[in-house]
């Protein structure tokens, strides 16, 4: 049975989409079929982690919910781009990053039903394992639907203020969609800071289980999103907790 998880934060910054394509290519490299669908329409950016651009997309998730194609012709399997041995499948699905598609999307909007449909769609027609949603931060309602429809909901945090307030709003939020699985990564931690007491403070707050506890990391900073850091540092312990990170959203 195909799994959807979503991969949320409240607000921008958080390494999101850098944590998604990471989850998504550990993942693969354990024979899974995964989807990575990225709905953040109003501000692409995972494609760029797959090593694709504009002229690699045909089609993206725009052209689907204009009714311009069939979802899974906006599917690019994205494994051979890894310049690594992958043993399953990785099929992503780029939104548009032509600044006049964006603009259209901000002025028109989109039938917001049609990504449900177009959810289920993928995992049937590519036979999915696992089907990776990298959300749109904050909560609307394209972010409600994806929520609604998961099977487990990562939301990334900073310790920072503002994403500790609107992290309990998700998290509430979450939790009256009744989603199923519920988990916290604290993420671009200092290394000055107490870890242990990190996930304490954050657990004991919205009672809800952190999944890791991410530190900085001048490796991550200095790749600049040219690749899947699990890739490129693989013994890392932002690579080794990833990967914990991983089985405890498939469990």
């Amino acid at each position: 049975m195909a799994k959807i998880i979503s991969i949320h934060s409240f607000r921008g910054g958080t390494g999101k989409s850098n944590t998604t394509a990471n989850l998504a290519t550990i993942l693969a490299s354990e024979g899974k079929r995964v989807g990575v669908i990225d709905t953040d329409i109003q501000s692409p950016g995972i494609h760029v982690l797959f090593g694709m651009d504009e002229d690699d997309m045909k089609y993206a998730l725009n052209d689907y919910l204009w009714g311009k194609c069939n979802i899974e012709e906006a599917a690019y399997e994205v494994s051979g781009r890894l310049n690594a041995s992958i043993a399953g499948k990785i099929y992503l699905i780029p939104s548009s990053i032509k600044a006049g598609e964006i603009a259209r999307v901000l002025r028109e909007g989109y039938d917001v039903g049609l990504l449900n449909d177009g959810f289920h769609r993928l995992v049937e027609d590519l036979d999915l394992d696992i089907l990776l949603i990298d959300t749109h931060p904050g909560l609307n309602e394209e972010t409600l639907l994806s929520i609604a429809v998961s099977d487990a909901l990562a939301i990334i945090l900073r310790p920072d203020s503002q994403d500790y307030q609107g992290t309990g709003v998700t998290v509430e939020v979450a939790r009256k969609l009744d989603v199923p699985r519920l988990l916290l990564l604290v993420n671009k931690v200092p290394t000055t800071f107490d870890f242990d007491e990190v996930k304490r403070r954050v657990e004991q707050t919205y009672n809800c289980e952190v999944a890791a506890v991410l530190p900085h990391s001048d490796e991550m900073m200095t790749l600049a999103s040219s690749g899947i850091f699990a890739l490129h540092y693989p013994q890392h312990p932002v690579s080794n907790s990833l990967r914990q990170v991983a089985k405890r959203l498939i469990a």
